[in-house]
């Protein structure tokens, strides 16, 4: 599972050799599948419905993310966005996990937050 503070969001990411998800079946944070490549956690997402949080994108979008631990303290974090309906092509970022050393403070509204 990954747990993301921001909105409280879940992923639960299957590691099995389950089929792929029917073509009809949609969430709004896509549909997961996960595997390993040596050390290298694969997750690759697809079936997003219209209402997923990235902006600009369609349906056809597809994510691949790639989680390698490189110390102790961090992993590596790379990401794909394959979406014919929105690029041209597929574009990659990346960038560092590093572990929290302080305490992880929840997300929420209060009086005085405009970050």
């Amino acid at each position: 599972m990954i747990l993301a503070e921001m909105i409280h969001d879940a992923r639960v990411v299957p590691l099995d050799d389950r089929d792929a998800p029917a073509a009809g079946l949609s969430q709004w944070v896509g549909l997961s599948r996960g595997h390993w490549e040596g050390e290298t956690l694969v997750v690759e997402s697809s079936n997003f419905n219209a209402k997923n949080p990235f902006r600009g994108s369609s349906e056809r979008m597809t994510v691949t993310e790639r989680f390698t631990r490189v110390a102790d303290d961090r992993i590596d974090y790379r990401f794909t966005v394959n979406d014919p309906g929105t690029w041209d092509q597929p574009w990659t970022a990346e960038m560092p996990m590093q572990r929290s050393r302080g305490p992880l403070f929840e997300f929420a509204c209060h009086e005085g937050n405009y970050g």
